[in-house]
């Protein structure tokens, strides 16, 4: 099959067309893999796990943001074709890696980190696991930083300062962790300039999301609890 592969650097490149061999149970993931073991040695890419569990073969397949290791070539071959390109809305390193750091500099902005409440000498709370606030902020932490929801964004792609599906849900699920100390912090961030307002949702991150996480609704409960805050009606 014809195979056409984002080759260069920064914004500077182009797509390299390579005559792949079909198999079976094909991933995207083992055509690139087999482009640089036996095409082209100096053909840049990330991958891990291959298996679905760290979510760095992410790359643009046929113009949509998917996990290569689970993406298998039947489902997505268009008339035998493939274009497989890095993920949009992040600089490019070399042909199909792009720099991360803005995505996870992100997640800092959101305030997408944990602050404890208590010092490791306090007694440990106990949280009931059927509580209100801890099955809310268990609908948000299966992401694995894969960034699949931030190409898929179309805000973030319009208004770079937009924090993103990813760095948004991270802080949803923390601004509902009860043994979290910055929740005030925490929502002063989300609802800056870059913030969860800014989501037009699109429900781009719902459909591509690999673990079907839904960022639109975390999204959805931080603009709840900022402007609840904001007219200072107090937490839900």
């Amino acid at each position: 099959m014809t195979v056409q592969v984002w080759r260069g650097r920064g914004d500077d490149g182009d797509f390299a067309s390579y005559e792949v061999p079909r198999r079976d149970s094909q991933t995207v993931l083992d055509v690139v893999s087999w482009v640089q073991q036996y095409a082209d040695p100096s053909l840049s890419y990330r991958f891990a796990c291959r298996v679905g569990m760290c979510g760095s073969c992410a790359m643009m397949v046929n113009g949509r943001p998917r996990w290569t290791c689970r993406t298998h070539v039947d489902k997505v071959a268009e008339n035998g074709r493939l274009e497989i390109a890095p993920l949009r809305n992040l600089p490019v390193v070399k042909d199909l890696v792009v720099d991360m750091a803005p995505f996870f500099d992100k997640w800092i902005e959101a305030e997408g980190v944990f602050h404890p409440s208590a010092t490791r000498e306090d007694e440990i709370p106990r949280i009931d696991p059927e509580s209100e606030l801890r099955l809310t902020a268990d609908q948000a932490t299966e992401c694995i930083n894969c960034a699949v929801c931030y190409a898929a964004c179309d805000v973030v792609s319009s208004n770079p300062d937009y924090l993103g599906p990813a760095a948004l849900n991270r802080a949803w699920s923390l601004v509902n962790d009860e043994k979290d100390g910055a929740r005030a912090a925490r929502l002063d961030a989300v609802s800056g300039p870059g913030g969860c307002h800014n989501c037009h949702s699109h429900q781009s991150c719902v459909e591509y999301c690999p673990s079907e996480l839904v960022p639109t609704a975390s999204i959805a409960g931080l603009k709840r609890e900022t402007t609840r805050r904001l007219l200072g009606l107090g937490r839900r």
